[in-house]
């Protein structure tokens, strides 16, 4: 699988976040699907041993966004969440190894409908997201342009 692209300061890849996850996405091309594997440790919590649902969240909104980039570069598929819905099948467990896997639904020039999930070790679902992506307006990308160098493959 190839490794996807990480940011520096992005909780959930950034590579200098000092307090983020640094999560690495791989593309799956056999299956369509983006994938990650992340461990949220126990200060991430919402009650004892339990990831806080807001994580669960930004987990699967990064994860199921990642899927439109399986066709090409950040300038080519870069999107915004619109609207995010969330299902939580059972409490995350934090401390544990987590599957995260996002893929498309489908796509138009302007917007993505996107999936995910977060599974356990045994494949359990514990929640499952759908998201609706849009490009973003031309004032975002004008903000975004001096961070694009920093969007890249980094090395483990």
């Amino acid at each position: 699988m190839e490794k996807q692209p990480s940011s520096r300061f992005c909780f959930l890849c950034g590579r200098q976040n000092p307090i983020g996850l640094k999560i690495t996405w791989y593309n799956d091309y056999d299956k369509r699907q983006v994938r990650a594997t992340v461990t949220v440790p126990e200060h991430f919590n919402g009650y004892p041993g339990v990831v806080h649902g807001g994580i669960v969240a930004a987990i699967l909104d990064e994860t199921a966004g990642r899927a439109v980039l399986l066709d090409g570069g950040i300038e080519d598929n870069l999107m915004v969440t619109m609207k995010l819905e969330v299902k939580y099948r059972r409490p995350t467990p934090t401390g544990v190894p987590l599957e995260a896997v996002g893929w498309l639904i489908r796509r138009d020039e302007r917007r993505a409908l996107v999936a995910g999930e977060l599974r356990l070790p045994d494949g359990t679902v514990c929640a499952e997201c759908e998201a609706l992506l849009a490009r973003p307006h031309e004032e975002f990308m004008r903000a975004w342009e001096p961070e694009k160098p920093y969007w890249r493959v980094y090395e483990d």
